[in-house]
């Protein structure tokens, strides 16, 4: 049943692509939904020290296969003369745009921005595998996952932790809470706040994405808690 589902989609695939190059995707089931929430994540680097606990909690709870994953952290470094040596930890994971190169080049549907959260996901059932949002995501974060054999990411835990009312499993498993989640509508939120206070970039705005995933610089590679 699955398969002769996969294959529908490809040829309806097919039919979108030859008629337009590809379709707009809406949401899940292409129903108009109001914004509510702006869902955004800031990885602070000056309290990040590569211990992976973040990506460990996600491949847990998301069930990610081994050989692909939803985030990682890379290393940069080390930096300085020993004894003072230090590392640089960065953040690789979807950066929830606002403006979505992979949702406008998914011909079935299947990349989508979930209006109520702002949050940008995938419906596997949708995907054929083309790959064209892979190709599109300037940020490389999107992969195929080896057992639903369709493409997969980060979504801030929207089909697991969120829908229990909970953070996200990298958030809640961070040790020294170098990771802050929250809604970017509400002013009083914890999210809004650091980002008023503290200063903060992100990747690759030149591109006007409008990323939703920010980042509070390291300068020395101290980790201060």
């Amino acid at each position: 049943m699955k398969n002769s589902r996969r294959l529908f989609l490809k040829s309806a695939c097919a039919l979108v692509v030859g008629a337009s190059g590809y379709t707009v995707a809406q949401g899940p089931l292409g129903e108009a939904q109001q914004s509510t929430k702006k869902y955004a994540l800031i990885h602070d680097e000056t309290k990040c020290i590569g211990c992976d606990a973040c990506s460990v909690a996600c491949r847990e709870v998301n069930n990610v296969p081994e050989g692909v994953t939803r985030l990682r952290i890379e290393r940069k470094g080390p930096y300085g003369e020993y004894p003072e040596q230090y590392f640089r930890f960065t953040r690789h994971s979807c950066q929830h745009c606002e403006d979505t190169p992979c949702v406008k080049v998914c011909p079935t549907g299947a990349a989508y921005k979930d209006e109520a959260t702002g949050i940008v996901s995938v419906d596997a059932w949708k995907c054929v595998g083309c790959q064209y949002c892979i190709a599109a995501c300037p940020y490389q974060v999107r992969f195929i996952n080896p057992v639903t054999k369709a493409a997969d990411k980060c979504d801030f835990c929207k089909e697991t932790r969120l829908k229990e009312g909970k953070l996200p499993a990298c958030v809640s498993a961070c040790p020294t809470q170098a990771l802050t989640f929250g809604d970017l509508q509400d002013p009083d939120s914890q999210v809004v706040q650091v980002l008023k206070h503290t200063p903060n970039y992100r990747t690759k705005t030149e591109l006007g994405t409008r990323p939703k995933l920010f980042r509070i610089g390291s300068q020395d590679g101290e980790v201060r808690l």
